[in-house]
């Protein structure tokens, strides 16, 4: 692992951070390499971190069921996060924060369901560049912001385009939950249009990686670079 620089201030913002891979295993294993060798040092929480600013992933065939991150990813965090996309519980380990599914499906405890609406919107109108959603409830987000919280369904061709905006993910435990959640929002909307599943786009603001999981996350990618190669 090499040493990182201290400070980004002399590039351009996210000028060399874009990763393009066919599948979301692919991308979050790129991206950790990445952040681990390229990564500026940083803090989040009091916490010390190894952070890259505005990377895009840019994903062409994103799949739920992806092998790499079956094979590869914490199966205890895989249910955390499923948890958060389906129970309407709120999140303990978050402070007690709503949970996603409680933001997707009762946005506010208004009964309005986004997912649903998402759908509707394209099917009334299938060119439609409006179909956006947030899981951001300012009245009530004070304390926690949810860390993804734009969510945009379009269709290009045959299929069902999704960009995704993140203020911050980590990409040593969490990152590749929030891509498996996210990959079966798109596989689930695009289902009920009855499209094929187009790209997936994923903007972080911060993406990156806890000192404390450096090592683990070194000694990961090791050993699924070598079962990619």
């Amino acid at each position: 692992m090499k040493d990182a620089p201290l400070s980004p201030s002399s590039e351009r913002v996210g000028a060399t951070n874009d990763i393009s891979t066919r599948t979301i295993g692919e991308a979050w294993l790129d991206l950790a390499e990445k952040i681990l060798n390229e990564g500026h040092s940083g803090k989040y929480d009091g916490l010390v971190i190894r952070e890259l600013i505005m990377p895009i992933l840019l994903v062409s065939d994103p799949s739920s069921g992806d092998s790499l991150i079956q094979r590869f990813a914490d199966p205890t965090r895989l249910e955390w996060m499923h948890a958060n996309f389906t129970d309407f519980t709120r999140v303990a380990a978050l402070g007690g924060a709503e949970s996603y599914a409680t933001r997707l499906y009762d946005y506010d405890h208004q009964g309005i369901n986004q997912i649903e609406w998402v759908i509707e919107r394209l099917k009334s109108d299938p060119s439609s560049r409006s179909a956006t959603i947030t899981t951001f409830q300012p009245l009530t987000d004070t304390t926690y912001i949810p860390c993804v919280s734009l969510l945009d369904f379009f269709i290009l061709g045959e299929g069902l385009c999704l960009v995704v905006y993140a203020h911050s993910i980590d990409f040593g435990t969490k990152g590749f939950a929030n891509l498996v959640e996210l990959a079966y929002l798109q596989e689930h909307v695009a289902t009920a249009l009855a499209t094929e599943i187009g790209h997936l786009t994923f903007i972080v603001k911060s993406a990156h990686i806890y000192e404390s999981e450096f090592c683990e996350m070194s000694e990961l990618l090791k050993v699924a670079n070598d079962a990619r190669r």
